[in-house]
């Protein structure tokens, strides 16, 4: 028995320089899930922003953005697979610091569980239409396709970065040429929708004042969510202190892109009563209109990549977060080891999958997807928004000292981060009255368990919250912003 642990659960340590810089970018853009993002959500961020939902999401933009340059400095001071867990819980308090943690495997768990479901629906609809009603069956495809992302995730990193260079790489390509096409229709005057105006890129252009701004920018946090699995890997990707940081910010200008020309694309395309009555199918809805016949199902399979390709990103943050609680011992031990030969945290990735697979199947017997996918959105937005606000702040406490020595780092770690931050936790405030019961409980009594794990490692003298604080002052011999140059460069 003692051979047997020792060869699944070898060390406390991942595989260091397991994937390049470029693949670290990569999976920051899977993490976004553009294709799925946009199927999911754009008809539900339509219908709090109207023709504002372009300014929504290039003003959400610009505190994420913020946000991805505090996860870049901070992960230069400290390159932990715990990201915002550790880097919260060394510099503003240990227990913010695993609630920050905790909101990341909350909503993962969350995302992994709902989002699972469309990847069924969508697999089953493309090669039997006819049976997409038929729940057993979009469970079980759905089941299937989880299962082989957390065989690669278990495996090893290398091969979750080969996956993920060729998924993301059909996705992004199949939306660009879509892109493109539509473009080309658009000069040609051949199209039913509304006329484009660059007043939507105004915040005057979104109807409804200040709570359907609100509403859309929460649904505009989960569209973004997911470039920070770039964070998760800096351990693992090759000159992670500072490559990591910069794969960060790459996904988040890419993904901003690719959803602001959707969004406009989907607006000049098709009616506003189209996009209404095809919530739930709108991608489809779009590349039929933009390419008859065969549009709708090759943006089917772009869904399908996208889900399945988020959900090996999800996978990845949500067990190098387990396994950076585990290591630091603020929840089991067992969940800070990994495999001898792979170098991946087996323990956290095979109780995760245990624990979405029973989620997974209640769920969809549950409620209907669209009810399901609603309720997951604005409770994933509400969990990022928390921990994203921490980070924010975490950058300007860590780096006091160096914010005023030059105009960019007074710009890019002192007031980008903290308007980030600000923006950030404003939308979890305010947004909170305004949802639905169900929502809350999900999304803040989720977070709230959180308690019943730090009571019980407080009591057993867990290091982490007794560990020493992050100051780049004092505590480096060498600047972290003087760390070797990005392979991006």
């Amino acid at each position: 028995m003692g051979s047997v642990t020792t060869k699944f659960v070898g060390s406390n340590t991942l595989r260091a320089d397991g994937v390049s810089a470029a693949t670290t970018a990569v999976m920051a853009i899977a993490g976004s899930a553009p294709a799925y993002s946009i199927a999911a959500v754009s008809a539900t961020l339509i219908a709090n922003a109207g023709l504002g939902s372009v300014a929504a999401l290039l003003w959400c933009a610009v505190p994420m953005l913020g946000i991805a340059w505090a996860f870049a400095y901070l992960g230069r001071a400290d390159a932990s697979a715990g990201a915002a867990y550790s880097w919260v819980g060394r510099v503003l308090h240990p227990i913010l610091g695993f609630f920050s943690g905790w909101a990341l495997v909350v909503s993962a768990t969350i995302f992994m569980v709902a989002g699972t479901l469309p990847a069924g629906v969508a697999s089953v609809s493309l090669f039997a239409p006819d049976e997409v009603n038929n729940v057993p069956l979009v469970v079980a495809v759905g089941a299937a396709w989880f299962l082989a992302m957390a065989a690669f995730v278990l495996v090893g990193v290398r091969i979750s970065a080969r996956a993920q260079w060729i998924m993301t790489g059909i996705e992004v390509g199949i939306l660009v040429v879509f892109a493109v096409v539509a473009l080309v229709r658009g000069s040609a005057g051949n199209l039913a929708g509304a006329t484009f105006s660059w007043n939507w890129f105004s915040l005057g252009s979104i109807s409804g004042g200040t709570g359907a701004f609100v509403a859309a920018a929460l649904i505009a946090a989960f569209y973004y969510w997911g470039w920070d699995v770039s964070a998760n890997l800096s351990e693992e990707t090759r000159n992670g202190r500072r490559n990591s940081g910069v794969a960060g910010i790459i996904g988040v200008v890419s993904v901003f892109v690719i959803f602001t020309v959707f969004t406009i694309t989907i607006q000049v395309v098709l009616p506003a009563e189209v996009i209404e009555q095809h919530s739930g199918d709108i991608l489809e809805v779009l590349g039929e209109a933009i390419w008859p016949g065969i549009g709708g199902k090759i943006l089917i399979m772009a869904v399908i990549l996208s889900t399945v390709a988020s959900i090996e990103t999800t996978l990845i943050q949500v067990t190098r977060t387990l396994f950076a609680m585990g290591r630091d011992h603020t929840i089991p031990r067992a969940f800070g080891r990994t495999h001898s030969k792979w170098q991946t945290p087996v323990v956290a990735t095979v109780a995760v999958t245990g624990i979405c697979l029973v989620l997974f199947i209640g769920a969809a017997f549950f409620g209907s997807i669209s009810e399901i996918l609603s309720n997951m959105i604005s409770s994933i937005g509400l969990q990022i928004s928390f921990y994203y606000s921490l980070a924010g702040a975490a950058v300007v406490v860590a780096y006091r000292h160096y914010i005023f020595t030059s105009v960019k780092n007074f710009i890019f770690i002192g007031l980008w981060p903290a308007l980030g931050a600000a923006f950030m936790l404003w939308v979890f405030c305010v947004s909170i009255p305004t949802l639905s019961p169900i929502v809350q409980v999900l999304g803040l009594g989720s977070l709230a368990l959180g308690i019943i794990p730090i009571a019980a490692y407080w009591k057993k003298g867990s290091r982490y919250f007794h560990r020493r604080t992050i100051d780049v002052a004092t505590d480096s011999a060498e600047n972290p912003l003087d760390h070797e140059q990005s392979e991006f460069r």
